[in-house]
C-alpha cells in the first residue's frame, strides 16, 4: 500500500485483515468492474477525510450514495471480520434518515454485538488510515468478545 496523502501509513491492507475486508465488501458490491483494477490506497481513499475538509461538507440535502455505500462497506468489513474470528453469523442493519442521522446494528441470532449511533453521516470519515483501521478493529474486538462470552444466545 502507497501513502494516501504522501506520507506511508503505519498500516497498509497487507498487515490488517480490517483494511482487507473493507476491501473486499467494496469489490464484492461492485456489479459493473469498474473498482476491478484500482488498487486498495484508491479504494481506501475516501475513507480518509482530514477534519478540517470534513467541516467543509455541507449537511444540507440528503446523504449521497456513495457516503452510504462507504458507511455500509465498513460496518459489513466489521462483521465479517467478527464471524471469521467468531464462526457466528454476523449482519449488519443501517438506518439512516436523509438528515445524516441514525444507527448501525451488527447483530448475530438475538446478540447485538456492535450499535452505533451514526450523527452527520454526509461527513462520514477519518484523519488517517491508521485511524480508519483502530476504529474498526476496536469494534471488532468489542464484538468478538460479546460473541465468545454468549455464544447460546447467537445461535438461533
Amino acid at each position: 500500500m502507497t501513502a494516501l496523502n504522501g506520507v506511508a501509513p503505519a498500516v497498509s491492507t497487507e498487515t490488517s485483515p480490517f483494511l482487507q475486508a473493507i476491501v473486499q465488501q467494496i469489490r464484492a458490491n461492485d456489479t459493473f468492474g469498474t473498482y476491478r483494477n484500482w488498487n486498495d490506497d484508491l479504494l481506501l481513499k475516501p475513507y480518509v477525510i482530514p477534519k478540517k475538509e470534513r467541516r467543509e461538507i455541507t449537511l444540507d440535502g440528503a446523504v449521497d450514495i456513495a457516503t452510504m455505500s462507504r458507511i455500509l462497506a465498513f460496518y459489513r468489513a466489521i462483521a465479517a471480520r467478527i464471524e471469521i474470528e467468531t464462526g457466528q453469523l454476523a449482519q449488519v442493519v443501517l438506518d439512516i434518515n436523509t438528515e445524516g442521522f441514525g444507527w448501525a446494528i451488527i447483530f448475530s441470532g438475538r446478540l447485538i454485538l456492535v450499535l452505533k449511533t451514526i450523527r452527520d453521516a454526509h461527513r462520514f470519515g477519518f484523519d488517517t488510515i491508521e485511524k480508519l483501521n483502530a476504529e474498526g478493529e476496536k469494534l471488532i474486538q468489542k464484538g468478538v468478545e460479546l460473541a465468545k462470552a454468549h455464544a447460546e444466545v447467537c445461535d438461533l
